[in-house]
């Protein structure tokens, strides 16, 4: 099942909804800004890492094999202004599956 999150980031500590993707994932970073775009991962929807970060207009794909729980945004003191910034993160949603033995 695909799913698509995005946001227009207009502040500091700003972030896309989460999304659990598993697979190609698309992202695009949009728009005139000053800020630093940071991408982030968590396995537990709860502690996030920083896999990534833009400064400029960016379109690309990635790789997720396992899965996990990603969201991009500006974090704190890394917000100068923007006029148009949106983000985007669309892909395969992941889903649960425990094997039995």
């Amino acid at each position: 099942m695909s799913r698509v999150v995005t946001r227009s980031i207009t502040a500091q500590n700003q972030f896309t909804d989460a999304i659990r993707l598993t697979g190609l994932f698309d992202l695009s970073v949009a728009g005139t800004f000053a800020a630093t775009v940071t991408v982030q991962r968590s396995y537990d929807n709860a502690t996030w890492r920083d896999v990534d970060v833009f400064t400029s207009e960016v379109e690309m794909t990635g790789t997720q094999g396992e899965m996990a729980w990603y969201r991009v945004g500006v974090k704190t003191g890394e917000f100068t202004s923007a006029s148009d910034l949106i983000v985007t993160i669309a892909g395969n949603s992941g889903i649960d599956y425990t094997p039995t033995r």
